[in-house]
């Protein structure tokens, strides 16, 4: 089925419920297996991205050279996320340091646990290297003297601040973690 068809029978089952959708927003893009070699017979650039529930999607290839859906993390709203926690390490700046450690390890627990996607491992990275950086900034301005060496933030940052992992393999991962690809029932 054709994506003008699609978008046809959307605004009308939409228009059923007096909805409709907003032109800005909505649009069809070229965004399959073959776009990239389709795109590139016509002389037109890369595949197009679009935004969704936070991520950029993006055409991709796997290391054997197969399609494969790109997810990672729009880069507007990780920017906001980090303005956001320098502000609270501000609010909290002479707080004891276990309780501003605590406090990190939850936010950025909670934002690897939803980003955590295949693919989106690596600016996960920078995201943990830019809080271990807000967060030495807000413990340098505790006092008058620096005396936060870099051997005892890096403890610190380690104990607290948690690396990113894996928290949503692909699907055929999940499903066989169950049965080991196997029936339960032998």
């Amino acid at each position: 089925m054709a994506g003008s068809t699609v978008l046809m029978q959307l605004q009308e089952r939409l228009a059923r419920f007096g909805l409709s959708l907003n032109a800005s927003k909505t649009g069809v893009i070229e965004f399959a297996r073959f776009a990239a070699r389709n795109r590139r017979k016509r002389g037109l650039g890369k595949p197009e991205t679009f935004d969704f529930l936070g991520f950029t999607h993006c055409c991709s290839t796997n290391r054997s050279g197969g399609f494969q859906i790109l997810r990672l993390k729009v880069k507007k709203r990780m920017r906001a996320t980090l303005l956001a926690i320098r502000d609270e390490l501000k609010r909290r700046r002479h707080e004891p340091i276990r309780a501003q450690g605590q406090w990190l390890t939850r936010v950025v627990s909670g934002y690897f646990n939803y980003h955590a996607v295949p693919g989106n491992l690596i600016r996960l990275g920078g995201f943990r290297l830019a809080v271990c950086r807000l967060w030495r900034q807000a413990l340098k301005r505790r006092s008058q003297r620096n005396r936060l060496q870099w051997l005892r933030y890096g403890r610190l940052a380690d104990l607290y601040i948690p690396r990113p992992r894996n928290a949503h393999p692909y699907p055929e991962h999940r499903f066989a973690s169950h049965t080991r690809s196997r029936s339960r029932m032998r």
